[in-house]
């Protein structure tokens, strides 16, 4: 088995090896503990993944009881971020926070984004990343800010670093296990799923809980698979690709790879 389960990751490495740009990958069976990465460790762009990590720094400051919930935060225009998500929309209003989290995890809100960054904290947050492991990823800005958008002032991440994270929330080690749940569970309604997920049946694809990520040159997209048989996350970074068209492609091709594997060839 393990032999059969290796050969479709290095067939998936082959695959990322042809392709223009530069890419990490990594797979974990979070049952068997079986894994596979390529360049794995190599810091990327995150993107809209880095509102992953934020999303769990948000929790964590709920059950450290230094925030709630049903907390209301006004949103005004001077905080409104365009590019994906809705609220920038809308006019003036109040928000909980837990409809900020909602907004940004589902439609990856770079205005609810950033609002819960400025109630956490940058600091806050990059000391919640260290403590889970997470060693390669570092929040250095807000989301969506197009004036500061050099390679030095970049979020990033790493392939296993997602991967970890993935499983802080399988096996409830970081969050507490409602909390690790509901987490999972609001991921399972993302949105974007026109990544990893494209070719999978949309019947399907609700056993998937997911956060994706993009911008020039950068297709991301990293996801919990919770079938009968097992539960495995799986994650696709790349940099440095000619259009977004390219990248989608190659995130849903290894999807492909990577999903058929999981039916035909995994009990």
């Amino acid at each position: 088995m393990v032999k059969k389960l290796e050969g479709i990751m290095k067939e998936i490495k082959k695959y990322l090896e042809s392709r223009i740009g530069t890419y990490g990958f990594f797979f974990e069976d979070l049952r068997s503990g079986f894994v596979y990465g390529y360049n794995e460790n190599v810091k990327m762009v995150a993107a809209g993944c880095i509102k992953l990590p934020i999303a769990v720094s948000l929790i964590k400051a709920v059950e450290d009881k230094k925030v709630d919930f049903l907390d209301k935060i006004k949103i005004e225009r001077k905080d409104k971020v365009y590019g994906t998500g809705i609220i920038h929309e809308f006019n003036e209003r109040e928000y909980t926070i837990f409809e900020l989290l909602v907004a940004m995890l589902i439609q990856s809100d770079n205005t609810a984004a950033n609002k819960i960054i400025d109630i956490i904290g940058m600091d806050e947050i990059n000391k919640n990343i260290k403590e889970m492991g997470m060693e390669n990823t570092v929040l250095k800005r807000k989301t969506g800010d197009i004036n500061n958008e050099d390679d030095a002032s970049e979020n990033i991440t790493s392939a296993l670093d997602l991967a970890i994270l993935w499983r802080h929330l399988y096996k409830k080690t970081y969050l507490s296990k409602e909390n690790s749940q509901m987490l999972i569970d609001i991921l399972n309604r993302q949105q974007i799923k026109n990544k990893l997920a494209l070719y999978i049946p949309d019947d399907l694809k609700y056993e998937i809980s997911s956060k994706t990520g993009d911008k020039k040159g950068v297709e991301n997209d990293t996801e919990l698979v919770t079938l009968s048989k097992g539960t495995f996350s799986f994650t696709v970074l790349s940099m440095g690709i000619p259009n977004s068209v390219y990248g989608t492609v190659t995130l849903a091709k290894c999807g492909k790879m990577m999903w058929d594997d999981l039916m035909n060839n995994w009990n």
